[in-house]
Formats: C-alpha cells, structure tokens, sequence
C-alpha cells in the first residue's frame, strides 16, 4: 500500500508518498480502505513537530486523520464493525495515517457511514465536526434563543458551527472574508460581517457564545463582544489564551478529542441534510502532497481539502 509519510520533523518538503506494509490489526483495531480523507490544519503542524513530545520520534511517520472508508479486517474484541461495512471517523493523533491506502484505527474511533453520506462527505465531517459541537455544547452550553458570534464562519470549523447552532435554535452573527459574504448567508447566518471592515459597535457585549474558529479576535475584542455571562472560546491556543482559560471560567480552550458518541450526532445531521462542510478542492492521493503544502502555504479553499483514493 501507499500513505503520505515522513522521516523527520519540517516542512512540506519532508512528505513522501511511499509504500509502507501496514501489520495486522490488533485488539480493539481495524483495518480500513480509505475511500476519502480531509486535510485539517492539525495534519502539517503535526508534521512540523508541533507536538514531538507526544508524537515521539519513531520514523516514518504518517499523516492525515480525517477518513472515510470501508473495513477489510478486524481485530480481537472488535464488536461492533465486520468486513464490509462503510466506516467514518479518525485515526489515533499519536500515529495518524489517513492520508493512504489502508490504515489501521481503533474502534472507539469510528462509526457506520449513513448511507444517505458519499465517502468525500463523511471525509469532511470528524475533526471539525467534533471540534463544534464541543466548542459550542460542551463548553459553551449553547441554549435555543441565544446569540452566537463565529469569527471565520465559512471556514470548515466555522461552517460546522454554523449548522449546528441554527439547529439548536440560536441566532448566529458571522463574521467572513468578503468573497465568503454570500456562501455565508446561504448556509443560514442571520448576519453578516465583512471581517476587512471594522466590527460594529452595537453589538458589544452582545453575545452569549464569542467563537473563534480563526484565531484572528484579539482577546480584548472577544471580551468586548460578549456579554459579561457569556464564553468566549478559542480553538487556536497561544502562551495568553492558555493561561487566561486556566483562571478564568469564561474564557474557554478547545482541543478537539474524538467522541463517538458526538461524531454520531454529527453524522445524523448530516444525513438529515441539516449539516455539511462545502469541499474547496479534490486531489488524489498522488496529487496530495501538493494540495498539502499549498494549503500550509496559506492558499485558502472555501470548505474542506478531500483527498480522494482510488
């Protein structure tokens, strides 16, 4: 088989597209054949090193988290999963793999593709999926009537959290690049701002949830946004954010951790046509390495990279 992998921590010019032999699933594991995978943000910086001291320095290493794709084979105390059936979710962070042929994940960290889903839609779904709705329900207690402003709306992230909040009846305020302004009222922001224009001040502390799906809210701008019994919420941590969040109830960090029990949710809103990530750009998985470094580069796509195996 082939994945996308690496020899050491860098930049883009590390990946190699290589033949690797995957072992046999273990317990509690399967084997997959990826249909599709998703690029996230998370997948280069991994590769940069950003987290060595949890991903170690065992080499190659592979990439890629987000698949969707069919079981080939299944491990000791695998329950709930047989040969055959169409699967979706996330490889562990510590090894990835996604971006390949095969790859090999844990149970816990997959669930029935509905069939309602194409392998390229399900690919979208995990990582900023799961990331929204923890953001917004877990961390922000989103509540039916509430006001909600998402910075970076039409981001993959961003559009997920879009779906979500106007499904548990909130009103949401987003914020865009000015190319985005009508994909964002097409897919139900009530309003919406130009993020190259000044944010109007009628809407201090106007807020029950501040999410930034970006990074590019100043901290004194979330805080003036919100109301005073409001979250802000980050996903993009710095040295501040960090320590702010540790003595402060209302300022809130985001570090995505897949939950079954959450990805079904977000499959079943998927499936009722109540959810999707728009797809910027498709390559095959020879093509990848490519899209990968145009994208670390900062070349944006509205919606979601899919990498898409033959």
């Amino acid at each position: 088989m082939k994945r996308i992998q690496y020899y050491r921590y860098g930049g883009p010019e590390e990946m190699r597209l290589d033949t690797y032999e995957l072992p046999a699933p273990g317990s509690g594991e399967i084997l997959v054949r990826v249909k599709a995978s998703s690029v996230n943000p998370v997948d280069w910086k991994l590769r940069q090193g950003a987290m060595k001291l949890i991903t170690g320095n065992r080499w190659p290493r592979a990439m890629g988290m987000d698949f969707s794709g069919i079981v080939e084979s299944v491990g000791k105390a695998v329950t709930r999963f047989s040969a055959g059936d169409e699967v979706f979710g996330t490889v562990p962070f510590k090894s990835s793999g996604a971006f390949a042929e095969k790859l090999i994940t844990q149970e816990k960290l997959v669930i029935k593709k509905p069939a309602a889903l194409t392998h390229e839609v399900a690919a979208t779904l995990p990582v900023v999926g799961v990331t929204a709705w923890q953001a917004l329900v877990e961390k922000g207690r989103l509540q039916s009537g509430q006001k909600v402003f998402i910075n970076g709306a039409y981001g993959a992230v961003g559009q997920a959290a879009v779906h979500i909040a106007k499904n548990l009846g909130a009103i949401v305020t987003g914020c865009v690049g000015p190319t985005s302004i009508l994909e964002a009222k097409q897919i139900g922001v009530d309003q919406v701002l130009d993020y190259t224009k000044e944010i109007p001040t009628d809407l201090n502390g106007a807020f029950d949830i501040v999410f930034d799906c970006n990074g590019s809210l100043t901290p004194k701008q979330g805080d003036v946004l919100a109301k005073r019994s409001g979250f802000v919420i980050d996903i993009n941590p710095t040295g501040y954010k960090f320590f702010r969040s540790l003595y402060s109830s209302r300022h809130k960090l985001v570090f995505s951790s897949q939950n079954q029990e959450v990805l079904q949710k977000i499959a079943n809103l998927a499936a009722d046509g109540k959810l999707s990530i728009s797809i910027g750009r498709t390559a095959k998985l020879h093509e990848a390495i490519a899209l990968i470094a145009d994208l670390e580069a900062g070349k944006r796509t509205k919606g979601k990279a899919v990498i898409i195996v033959d």
